[in-house]
């Protein structure tokens, strides 16, 4: 029996769990800097409170006005890339017959907000009116169009076993035995595209520092924080989901369902937020290259093995 939550509950759930997703990214990427950097361990305790200090800081900070800049579009960009997170997240089941919504075509209702999420960057960049937020814009436009492709593909993958396109149907499809086990090569190209789709660390190409911060150029106070905040979402939005497509969701021994389902997150996350502090930054020429002529013929490989193994 799957139980779902009222309207009002569904939606104060997904918001408390964006809220910590958005806190655990923070923690984890302030964690992995910090090692990284080879701060030693008396200092690792103060990443729990920088996020808040973030806030503090953020909102106290003067917000930057351009000349003739699109101040409607500007304020909405955030809000889409958040209610886009949002959408992505609540079809995603934290355990056995439990989710905010669960509809039959769950995995493409995923998918259009992965799609959508070129919009809310291009918006966030063309409305400032300013050069390098415009020319971060249409760098991510190359980068997302990169990216669907092997998206699909890996995604789509996952639901041969399942042969649904519920989300809640694909998990329980991995009773047995998980899709990253069935499909070694989709996990990897789902977490790149993950990372792409966020542009976060080796893949913030359209806000990189060549750009001077690109599409949030010109963000500065609680524009930035809204933008940031939706970015994390989003991270984890995604993590959530390859959780559920990929590692089996709540299927583990012994935790609970839910307990499984937030240790796989975290576990993608970690892998995720990681690659920020771990892999340089790539040139957006060979990026694009690389997605069309290696990561698109990895899926189909990945698909058509997956799609033999069941026949």
């Amino acid at each position: 029996m799957r139980a779902y939550l009222e309207p009002g509950a569904a939606v104060a759930a997904v918001a408390v769990a964006m809220a910590v997703g958005v806190y655990v990214v923070a923690v984890v990427d302030g964690t992995a800097g910090r090692l990284a950097a080879g701060v030693g361990r008396s200092d690792v305790g103060a990443v729990f409170l920088d996020p808040l200090r973030t806030v503090a800081l953020l909102l106290t900070q003067r917000r930057r006005r351009t000349e003739r800049a699109d101040a409607p579009g500007w304020a909405l960009a955030p809000g889409l890339l958040g209610g886009l997170a949002a959408t992505g997240l609540a079809v995603v089941p934290v355990g056995p017959g439990t989710a905010v919504a669960d509809p039959s075509t769950g995995f493409v209702v995923f998918a259009t907000a992965i799609a959508f999420v070129m919009i809310a960057v291009f918006l966030h960049g063309w409305s400032p009116n300013s050069l390098f937020p415009l020319i971060g814009a249409y760098r991510y436009g190359a980068q997302a169009l990169s990216l669907q492709i092997p998206f699909l593909l890996a995604m789509l993958a996952t639901a041969l076993p399942a042969e649904s396109l519920a989300v809640m149907d694909i998990v329980e499809a991995q009773a047995d035995l998980w899709n990253v086990v069935r499909q070694p090569l989709g996990l990897p190209i789902y977490l790149m595209v993950g990372v792409g789709v966020s542009f976060w660390g080796p893949l913030n190409l359209p806000d990189g520092a060549d750009l001077v911060g690109g599409t949030s150029a010109e963000d500065a106070g609680t524009d930035r924080l809204a933008w940031e905040l939706a970015r994390a979402a989003m991270l984890f939005a995604i993590a959530s989901m390859g959780a559920a497509a990929f590692l089996g969701g709540w299927w583990g021994p012994l935790l609970p369902g839910p307990a499984w389902m937030a240790l796989k997150t975290l576990v993608l996350l970690v892998v995720m937020v990681g690659s920020r502090h771990l892999v340089a930054r790539v040139r957006i020429e060979p990026f694009v290259v690389a997605c069309w002529a290696v990561f698109i013929p990895l899926a189909l490989v990945n698909i058509f093995v997956s799609g033999a193994l069941l026949l």
